[in-house]
């Protein structure tokens, strides 16, 4: 009894220890108050990244990703064209002189925008050139067996004399259509209407077989301009792996361009066919409905330097453009309006905006993005100044 009497005393006590004296017994109460309280803002969808990044590049321009289901970067740093699988995995690479950009075609052949050294009446020039590389020969499949098989030279593509503002002139990117035909954007400063091949600040046209065409000319309510382009650099067709069977053979495309005084630096131009031929029209976007979205693609002066786009192969036909400047990724639906439609369950049917960058080195900051890609539901982003790829996935596209 005088045992249990005792442990009823001291707990007791213990109870009245911790109703009267709690800061005492369990040391002083810390004060959170200043601490901030963080304001959530939670999306519906978002991209997240996919680490690890693909590194140990030097100055990434270009990414695609091929119908062979392989990743080609464009390093211009190293001058090499880096193979990867699907996982991130290195595979093999390839030294283009000058290297800025790749694509490839149906027929599974890279393009490359390189430079060429040549000599001509005992004077070296250095002139833009368009490297077609065969992938798959006698020793195999890969770009470790990868072969040159043409190149296509500035200015000897039209013309065999050489001019001197031809060593300016500079292809930068190209896009495949569905038939293997090609767009190639094109710069530089002689833009004369009268100029053979053009003014240099052009989308010119190739044939499967690498023959020259015609520039685009754009056809708008205020007449027909052989000179609508002002400094292109991104292009981008529908025909994008894995390709939709909805998308047709058409030759619509979407252009970025650099020059500071256009207002609308990223514009598609559709290919419009009539008994009088084929022409070229600006395929106008709406702009302002914010019932819609909180972005548009056609917003004057949105971009500061456009420097890639791509559009998604999968059917859902979204526009990626990546902006050098502003160091970030932007995403359209097909009508321009900027981000993604929302799930079933959201409560507004606006789009949902996913746009996002800024200047940095981590996974969601970039460093004067160059190239992007889209595959399977991931968005590629060469990212130059931080020498790597990104990867990235909408967080309602993740299993």
């Amino acid at each position: 009894m005088k045992k249990d009497k005792f442990i009823i005393n001291v707990l007791s006590a213990f109870v009245l220890l911790i109703n009267t004296s709690c800061d005492n017994f369990f040391g002083k109460k810390t004060n959170l108050d200043f601490i901030p309280v963080p304001n959530y803002s939670p999306k519906a969808e978002a991209y997240i990244p996919i680490q690890p990044a693909i590194k140990g590049l030097q100055y990434p321009t270009d990414v695609i990703v091929g119908w062979d289901q392989l990743i080609y970067v464009a390093d211009a740093g190293s001058q090499r064209i880096m193979c990867y699988d699907l996982s991130g995995d290195p595979i093999s690479s390839f030294y283009i002189p000058g290297l800025k950009s790749v694509a490839q075609d149906r027929h599974l052949n890279l393009l490359a925008i390189g430079i060429i050294d040549t000599l001509i009446n005992v004077k070296k020039y250095t002139l833009s050139t368009m490297y077609r590389i065969n992938l798959d020969n006698s020793n195999g499949y890969g770009l470790q067996n990868a072969i040159i098989t043409n190149k296509i030279v500035h200015p000897f593509y039209i013309r065999n004399n050489l001019a001197n503002a031809d060593t300016q002139t500079t292809f930068q990117h190209i896009a495949f259509l569905a038939d293997n035909s090609y767009y190639v954007t094109r710069s530089g400063p002689n833009n004369s209407l009268t100029q053979i091949g053009g003014p240099d600040d052009a989308v010119i046209q190739f044939s499967p077989s690498d023959q020259f065409i015609t520039p685009i000319q754009v056809s708008t309510s205020s007449g027909q301009f052989a000179d609508y382009f002002k400094v292109p650099m991104g292009i981008a067709t529908k025909a994008q792996p894995p390709q939709s069977t909805a998308v047709n053979s058409m030759g619509n495309f979407v252009f970025t361009c650099l020059a500071s005084y256009y207002p609308l630096k990223v514009q598609e131009i559709a290919e419009v066919e009539t008994p009088n031929g084929i022409f070229y029209n600006i395929d106008y976007f709406p702009v302002g409905d914010t019932s819609k979205a909180d972005g548009f693609m056609y917003t004057p002066y949105k971009f500061k330097q456009p420097s890639a786009v791509t559009i998604s192969g999968d059917g859902t036909n979204y526009i990626f453009v990546v902006d050098a400047s502003t160091d970030s990724l932007y995403q359209f639906n097909a009508s321009g309006f900027e981000g993604v439609t929302p799930p079933p369950s959201y409560n507004s049917k606006k789009n949902i905006k996913v746009s996002f960058g800024g200047h940095g080195s981590d996974f969601s900051h970039f460093n004067k993005p160059m190239g992007v890609a889209y595959y399977n539901k991931i968005v590629y982003v060469a990212d130059a100044g931080n020498g790597r790829v990104l990867r990235f996935k909408l967080t309602t596209d993740i299993k």
